[in-house]
């Protein structure tokens, strides 16, 4: 099995990186990261995650338009 917070690290090392080279997959990847961060938050009770991460997919969504 899979695990989530692993993925979850290395994708915001990878986004971070996409990013700063001004590539828009970063974007891509970093929304990926907040739905498993969703996720995360969902499995763990820590459901203030949530609403954060809705936000940051958002600003995410702008950014690649």
């Amino acid at each position: 099995m899979f695990r989530l917070d692993y993925i979850s690290c290395l994708l915001t090392i990878l986004s971070t990186v996409l990013i700063g080279r001004r590539s828009w997959h970063g974007w891509l990847v970093a929304g990926a990261n907040s739905v498993i961060v969703c996720v995360i938050g969902f499995r763990t009770g820590q459901i203030g995650f949530i609403p954060a991460n809705i936000f940051c997919l958002a600003i995410y969504a702008y950014n690649v338009i």
